[in-house]
C-alpha cells in the first residue's frame, strides 16, 4: 500500500480535488433546486404542490447511476455535455429531491406566529421569509445537510460509469495498470475515509457553534 500510495500520490491528490470539486458544485446545485422544491412544497396553490411531488416522486425511485446516464448518454443528440458537467448536473438534481425534503422540514418547524407576527409588522410573505424564517430555517438543516453532503461526496463516484477521473476512476485506472486491485481500492477507500471524517468534523463543529448561539 504505501509503495502504491508513494508512486501514484501526485495521481491520486489529483483525483481527489475533481473529487470534491464534483461534490461541492453538484451540491450547491442540489441546494438551489432544493430551495424551489421545497417552496413547491409548502406552497398553497395544487399545482405546485403536483410538480413537487411529481419531482420527488420520480428522482427519488430513480437509481442514481441511470440519471447520470440519461443526462450523459440520453441527451447528448440535444446538447452536447463534457463527463464532469453531465455528472454535476445529475448529482445535483439527485441530491436536490433530498435536500428539498431537507430544507421543507426546516422551514415547516419555525412556529407559524413568527410569520403572522412578521406579517403584522407589514412584511410581504417574501420578505418576512428571507429575513425571519430562512435564516432559522437553514440553521436547523445544517446536520441533515452535512450528512447529504457525505452521501453526495461518496454518490459522486458513480461518474466513474462516464469516464470522469474523481478519485474512484483514478483508482480503477492504477488498479488496471499494475495489477493490484485490494491494495489500490484500500488506499482509494482511506482517502474516502479521510474526507468523510473531515467533512464531518466540520459539520460537529458547526452544529457546536449553533448550539452555543441558540443558548447565548
Amino acid at each position: 500500500m504505501y509503495t502504491i500510495l508513494n508512486e501514484n500520490l501526485s495521481l491520486l491528490i489529483k483525483a481527489l480535488g475533481i473529487t470534491i470539486q464534483l461534490t461541492a458544485t453538484s451540491l450547491v446545485f442540489g441546494v438551489i433546486i432544493g430551495l424551489i422544491i421545497a417552496f413547491l412544497k409548502i406552497s398553497h396553490i395544487k399545482i405546485f404542490n403536483s410538480i413537487a411531488n411529481l419531482y420527488l416522486t420520480v428522482i427519488r425511485g430513480m437509481p442514481l447511476i441511470v440519471l447520470i446516464a440519461l443526462f450523459y448518454f440520453g441527451i447528448y443528440k440535444i446538447i452536447t455535455l463534457s463527463p464532469f458537467w453531465a455528472g454535476v448536473i445529475a448529482l445535483g438534481i439527485h441530491n436536490g429531491a433530498y435536500i428539498g425534503e431537507i430544507f421543507r422540514g426546516s422551514i415547516q418547524s419555525i412556529d407559524r406566529g413568527q410569520m403572522e407576527a412578521s406579517r403584522s409588522l407589514g412584511m410581504t410573505y417574501l420578505l418576512a421569509m428571507r429575513r425571519i424564517i430562512l435564516p432559522q430555517a437553514f440553521k436547523r438543516a445544517i446536520p441533515p445537510l452535512g450528512n447529504q453532503f457525505i452521501i453526495g461526496l461518496k454518490d459522486s463516484s458513480l461518474v466513474f460509469f462516464i469516464g470522469v477521473t474523481e478519485l474512484w476512476g483514478t483508482g480503477q485506472s492504477i488498479a488496471s495498470r499494475i495489477f493490484m486491485q485490494l491494495p489500490t481500492y484500500l488506499v482509494v477507500a482511506i482517502f474516502y475515509l479521510a474526507m468523510v471524517l473531515f467533512f464531518s468534523w466540520i459539520v460537529s463543529i458547526l452544529e457546536a457553534k449553533l448550539d452555543v448561539d441558540k443558548r447565548g
